[in-house]
């Protein structure tokens, strides 16, 4: 599980928010599949809304562009984000992502390896709301500022709290890693960031560089599936 700190910043934010108060929400159980339809009780807002679209592309860019979640994640595929809102009662009970999900209006499907839930409300603008995954660690509680976003693995069992006061809105998205194993995922996660931490370190050799360098990418290499 993996924090991404302003993956969004604060203007923009404010246009996500600002955008999805005049587009139109659906029953969020009718895009649940299986099991998860029964616990699952908030809005999405129209995936097939132009406008909503729009929101859904940008939203890509900008995850495309923050390379800790390109680290972490090492996305193939990604499903276009999907935009939610909790109010007051509304929960998701504890469920695991679909293991094969269709892309839209698409004959190609994606196996989802990472979850990814951006944070479009501040914490204090509602009660409850946790986001609570399921690791080997015991549950983790998740509620971050707005423009934050968590990345975990999709096989997580994980659940949304109710809603006790205020409005959550939040967007999800999935991705088809290249390295489908999260444990080496999380192991090259780490090389990774270990050597963008000696890049910094102005006494670390060229050669040494070159040389995890190597190691990092002949691994990606080897364990990659595309």
């Amino acid at each position: 599980m993996i924090v991404i700190e302003k993956l969004l910043a604060a203007e923009q934010v404010a246009q996500y928010r600002g955008a999805l108060q005049s587009l139109p929400w659906e029953n969020g159980d009718k895009t649940a599949m299986g099991m998860a339809a029964s616990v699952k009780n908030n809005n999405q807002a129209d995936a097939k809304d132009p406008h909503v679209r729009q929101l859904a592309n940008q939203l890509l860019a900008s995850v495309g562009n923050t390379p800790k979640i390109v680290s972490a994640a090492l996305p193939h595929k990604i499903f276009p984000p999907c935009f939610n809102r909790y109010q007051e009662s509304e929960e998701y009970g504890y469920h695991v992502d679909a293991a094969i999900m269709r892309l839209p209006d698409s004959s190609d499907v994606i196996r989802s390896d990472v979850s990814m839930t951006v944070f479009l409300s501040e914490p204090g603008e509602y009660e409850g709301g946790e986001l609570i995954i399921k690791t080997e660690f015991g549950e983790q509680v998740v509620k971050l500022p707005a423009g934050y976003a968590v990345v975990y693995p999709s096989s997580s069992l994980h659940k949304v709290t109710a809603v006790t006061k205020g409005t959550r809105l939040a967007a999800i998205t999935w991705m088809q890693s290249m390295v489908a194993d999260s444990n080496l995922r999380s192991n090259l996660y780490q090389l990774d960031q270990s050597i963008q931490s000696l890049i910094q370190n102005e006494s670390t050799s060229r050669e040494e560089l070159d040389r995890l360098h190597n190691v990092y990418h002949n691994l990606v290499r080897q364990f990659s599936i595309i």
